[in-house]
């Protein structure tokens, strides 16, 4: 049993002038009193009694036996040390480091026997200090001179150096050696509260030779594996590269001095679905994991290189993915006389893995036995790469009512069928994604029965089952725009007619008639029936509109005052947010305020308790479209609009129907079903697109995205354009003047060319009426006759555009070969497919919409004439 070391077994300081001086002064201080006692006895030893003295001396004498006695048994400490500070001077005293303590002026106050040993003294007068020993080495000087600088400002400091030869002149060692010096400040309890500086020195030419001869194994480590005949990488938890040896850089044609750690990852290393692969191989939760993977990596230059890895990846103990290390071993190529088996298995793996159909093999029992990349990355979510190994059933990856439809397949293969349906289906994780399974029978002519009884494609059919919806969905949107707007078409000239006649017999009756007042309900309500066909009409997009650039902030600050007055009487409180600087679009700026009007007055009945309708207008880049993730709407500038509300919401399972003509969910009477149709139809003929989102319960918003609008050098239009009415020939726009013109009589000859018969009798007797010499014709053809008779001395002509025999235009290009200056109008309820026809760039007309009044007929033709 080892003997605990003494206090007085450490080796003595060479130099310890740290003892307490105020245990010499309190002995000169005791030493005084004494002497002075006894000179006061001898003083006043006369005026005193004996009895007096004697008892004095007594009392001395009792208190020097008592101090004495007591320091003996070590009941009182002449000098007092403390427990600590025997330790502390053990501790110095046998710390291996040279250990130096000096004053603010240089003067030594220790040296333990380690310092000595370093610098060379043998005994207290050839202890030096270490300012004094380094100043004699060039190589040390910076390194002091920055620790005695930083212990002026009251900072510890820490040096290494290297010197040619021993710090200390006595030292028997030769050669170079390598020092760590420490220097910090002590803070004496006594000693006038002046800091003291300790010095400690340490020879660590040992450890640095260790540190060098390490360094020097691992860099032959290092180069061990960086030409070892086989790659190797080494990868962080997200897969970024931190580490590839010499030879994999040299296989994938990389720069190594130019490979920074971290700045690839694995996927920018391999191929095809070797990253599926690799990243299926999962640990169990703090374990680690080992496996091989045949498969292709990419070098610089694109090309693809075959090998097999050994990829070995841990797990932390969360169970996400760690660290991986991975060996990369080259293919060996087959001989030359032919494939060995090895490498037909090979090339077989690569083929398998690198095909982008997702396969699987399944057994009889509809077992899955393999698999390759693609099908690992397409179930990621379902099945694992450990799931595989425990042999899992197919029918766990597909939806549950579709697993009966995939028995079926997987049985038929079994009885090897050749012609089995594909199945559409999902997975039971994620309803959003479809897939199609195509089941393959395995015929197999040998007498064993093969291990496969099917081979499984899947090929995800997502994106082809959104298109297939939205193409139905507009399929049958525009099925019911060509309808309504062959029905308001039709519909527009039965409504002239009323209007038409309804005018007449109100200018022949009187107010006090019976039947004035039956007059006008008639006429009021062919108005009616005229908006409902308006609206009709834009939603199948065959509007006349009158298309002009617009800044939106101006529109919506226009419009906020006719709003706020549709929400009076209601606790709905409006905010509009306006976007700064918008861009201008072009639309009609009518209809684009009945888009605006209709969505407000919908959000307002989606509050009938009240909320807050936002009405809210920004610019959108290219980049912000693009995030709305809408397929159908094309990554461009775009300014959008959006109504918003905190109603009721829509709920999911008529948000598909919301733009249907005539659809409505509100109560008989109170709603046509025409205002989204009418919404929907504008936008999409202004070239815009609409949106609505929302959360039963939680609100409702409607986007509306304008395209933004770039002006273009002005050329010339080409034949057969359109634009809303017409573009390519020059539409000339009605006069717009502060006041109608009052007289609306006439003397001109008028050809009116109208195939209803109802219409074109209901305007003739109405120009007539005015003083205008009418001439009818049913057709084109038969109007060209009119004019041939006439010998043109006709004024203006009025037309319709979709006739038999001859239609307006092609009326209009005939009758400019020979009447070049003739006033020609055009009268229609839609003219999309008539002024698609090449007509004449150089072709001047005017335009009335359909159905229109007596008044309006007169307005038209009045203004045309004047202008």
């Amino acid at each position: 049993m080892t003997k605990p070391r003494q206090a007085d077994d450490y080796n003595a300081p060479l130099v310890d002038r740290g003892g307490r001086s105020g245990t010499v002064l309190r002995i000169l201080l005791l030493a005084l009193v004494l002497i002075a006692a006894a000179g006061a006895f001898v003083f006043f030893k006369k005026s005193l009694d004996n009895e007096v003295v004697l008892g004095g001396l007594g009392v001395l004498a009792m208190v020097g036996i008592f101090f004495l006695v007591s320091s003996v048994i070590g009941f009182i400490e002449v000098m007092p040390q403390r427990q600590s500070d025997s330790l502390a001077r053990a501790f110095l005293n046998s710390h291996p480091d040279g250990t130096l303590i000096t004053d603010e002026k240089g003067r030594i106050i220790y040296a333990n026997a380690a310092y000595g040993a370093l610098t060379g003294a043998r005994k207290a007068t050839e202890v030096q200090t270490l300012e004094t020993l380094l100043s004699r080495h060039r190589e040390s000087n910076e390194a002091l001179y920055r620790l005695v600088n930083g212990l002026r400002e009251g900072k510890e400091g820490r040096e290494e150096f290297r010197l040619l030869r021993a710090v200390g002149p006595g030292s028997n060692s030769s050669g170079a050696h390598w020092y760590r010096l420490k220097a910090r400040l002590l803070q004496p309890e006594e000693n006038g509260g002046k800091p003291l500086q300790i010095w400690q020195i340490t020879d660590i030419t040992t450890e640095r030779d260790d540190q060098e001869r390490f360094f020097k194994e691992l860099q032959n480590a290092i180069d061990y594996l960086d030409h070892a005949p086989a790659g190797f990488f080494s990868a962080g938890r997200k897969g970024e590269i931190f580490y590839l040896n010499a030879t994999l850089a040299e296989w994938l044609g990389l720069d190594l001095t130019k490979f920074v750690p971290g700045s690839m990852t694995i996927g920018d290393v391999v191929a095809g679905e070797g990253l599926a692969l690799i990243q299926s191989v999962q640990a169990e939760p703090g374990l680690k994991k080992t496996v091989t993977l045949d498969l292709d990596l990419r070098k610089s230059n694109g090309q693809s290189l075959p090998v097999q890895i050994i990829h070995s990846v841990t797990s932390m103990r969360d169970g996400a993915p760690g660290e991986s290390r991975t060996i990369v071993l080259a293919r060996e190529k087959s001989d030359a006389g032919g494939q060995s088996a090895s490498a037909a298995a090979m090339r077989f793996t690569r083929f398998f893995n690198n095909t982008p159909m997702a396969i699987a093999s399944v057994d009889g029992n509809g077992r899955i036995l393999r698999t390759n990349a693609p099908f690992l990355k397409m179930f990621s979510g379902v099945v694992s790469r450990d799931d595989l190994e425990k042999a899992p059933h197919l029918e766990t990856i597909v939806q549950e009512s579709d697993r009966p439809q995939l028995a079926a397949a997987l049985a038929a293969a079994k009885d090897r069928q050749g012609d089995i349906a594909p199945l559409d289906t999902r997975t039971p994780t994620d309803e959003a994604r479809y897939f199609r399974f195509y089941v393959n029978a395995v015929i197999d002519q040998s007498d064993e029965a093969p291990e496969e009884a099917a081979i499984v494609y899947a090929v995800e059919v997502t994106e082809q089952k959104a298109l297939e919806a939205q193409m139905a969905q507009t399929q049958k949107m525009n099925a019911v725009g060509t309808l309504a707007g062959g029905i308001a078409h039709d519909f527009n000239n039965v409504l002239t007619a009323i209007l038409l006649s309804s005018d007449h017999l109100l200018l022949q009756a009187r107010p006090a008639d019976a039947s004035f007042a039956d007059l006008i309900e008639i006429k009021r309500n062919a108005n009616r029936a005229a908006v409902l066909v308006r609206q009709l009409l834009a939603f199948s997009r065959k509007q006349t509109m009158r298309p002009s650039v617009l800044n939106l902030t101006d529109v919506v600050g226009d419009l906020r005052m006719l709003v706020d007055r549709l929400l009076s009487g209601t606790n709905v409180k409006l905010d509009v947010q306006y976007g700064r600087d918008l861009w201008p679009v072009k639309t009609d700026l009518s209809q684009f305020e009945q888009v605006l009007i209709n969505l407000c007055v919908n959000a307002r009945d989606a509050m009938p308790e009240g909320g807050k309708l936002t009405l809210r207008t920004r610019n959108l880049s290219a980049a912000e479209v693009s995030a709305f993730n809408y397929s159908y709407m094309p990554a461009e500038d775009m300014v959008l609009v959006e109504v918003a509300d905190n109603g009721t919401g829509i709920a999911p399972e008529i948000m598909d129907k919301i733009f249907e003509p005539f659809f409505t969910t509100k109560d008989v009477g109170k709603g046509t079903g025409l205002g989204l149709a009418m919404v929907y139809g504008i936008v999409k003929q202004s070239g815009g697109y609409i949106q609505p989102e929302s959360e039963v319960g939680k609100g409702t918003t409607f986007r509306v995205f304008l395209p933004r609008h770039i002006p273009e050098p002005a050329v010339a239009a080409e034949a057969g354009s359109i634009d809303g009415a017409i573009a390519g020939a020059e539409v000339v726009p009605l006069p717009v003047s502060p006041q109608q013109p009052e007289d609306l009589t006439g003397s001109a000859v008028i050809l009116l060319v109208e195939d209803e018969e109802a219409v074109r009798r209901g305007g003739k007797r109405m120009l007539e009426t005015r003083g205008y010499t009418v001439h009818e014709a049913g057709s084109g053809v038969e109007a060209l006759a009119i004019l041939e008779e006439l010998d043109g001395k006709v004024d203006i002509v009025v037309s319709d555009v979709v006739m038999p025999e001859m239609d307006g235009p092609t009326l209009l290009r005939e009758l400019r070969k020979t009447y070049p200056d003739m006033k020609f109008i055009f009268v229609s309820g839609y003219a999309e497919d008539a002024f698609a026809r090449n007509l004449p760039p150089e072709a001047k007309f005017g335009f009335l919409p359909k159905p229109f009044s007596l008044k309006q007929l007169a307005v038209v033709v009045k203004e045309t004439l004047d202008g």
